[in-house]
């Protein structure tokens, strides 16, 4: 009975997760976690980082990032129009920080809450590398990113219950070796796949947002390049990693220019 009722609540989750669709990619994705439950927390989380850190103001390159970001926000938000989204970007609550780090890094937290570390701008270079960033940034966010992975969680956790009762006449060195290979199975075959195609729907997002902006979006290929070279081939290998391989990323990005440079002429927007 107790084995019924934990695959009785993955196949529900499951009949959930078929009926939620992102606009932006047109898939069902799995969400269970609402902007109203998310958007609070992360705002509140936001506020917490900033009183936390050392924010970079009035500077040339802290203008750079506000003026960079609005016109990512801004192509977000006609871009969401042409596909009969006005209100999805209706909570939002935009906001672009620059941080004093070394940190090679950059991240859109729910509801358009966004923060660039310094130590990212010796490679993003120009105002294009810095769009590369913070479109693809923006577009986890735009994509509820977060709360898949939120849903992900849950779901593994879940699993791992089934697990625990399918096992429960067996010794504890049984029960041990079973929820083992599941972790290791359910990370390596569920989770870290998940956030590989995360990665590479932001990446696609994140052009068309830059290339709306006006941001020619091959530009996107010399900033991953540049990234590349900067992590010395130290990544971990692609299969047991968040993110694609950078060969893989580059490749894909490549494969990606000419929609997103088809969508922006749409717009208007032309690159030579």
């Amino acid at each position: 009975m107790k084995n019924n009722l934990v695959f009785i609540g993955i196949a529900t989750l499951g009949l959930i997760y078929s009926c939620a669709t992102n606009p932006l990619t047109g898939k069902k994705t799995l969400n269970f976690v609402s902007n109203n439950e998310l958007f609070p927390s992360s705002f509140q989380q936001y506020g917490t980082f900033l009183k936390e850190n050392k924010v970079i103001s009035g500077t040339a390159d802290a203008k750079k990032v506000e003026t960079v970001g609005i016109k990512i926000k801004t192509a977000a938000e006609r871009y969401l129009a042409s596909l009969g989204q006005n209100d999805y970007l209706k909570d939002y609550q935009w906001e672009y920080k620059l941080v004093d780090s070394k940190e090679v890094n950059a991240w859109c937290m729910p509801g358009g809450k966004i923060v660039v570390y310094s130590g990212i701008l010796p490679i993003t270079k120009n105002d294009a590398g810095l769009a590369t960033v913070m479109g693809h940034e923006v577009s986890h966010a735009l994509a509820n990113h977060g709360a898949q992975r939120m849903s992900a969680s849950q779901l593994q956790t879940l699993g791992a219950a089934g697990v625990a009762a399918a096992t429960g006449n067996m010794s504890a060195e049984k029960q041990q070796m079973w929820q083992q290979y599941y972790g290791i199975g359910s990370n390596v075959g569920g989770m870290l796949p998940f956030s590989r195609s995360h990665e590479t729907e932001a990446d696609k997002i994140g052009l068309i947002l830059m290339a709306i902006a006006g941001y020619n979006p091959e530009e996107a290929i010399s900033f991953w390049t540049r990234m590349s070279a900067n992590s010395g081939g130290q990544a971990p290998a692609e299969l047991l990693s968040t993110h694609p391989s950078d060969a893989t990323r580059i490749a894909n990005l490549k494969a990606m220019v000419p929609e997103a440079k088809a969508v922006a002429a749409k717009f208007g927007v032309v690159f030579k």
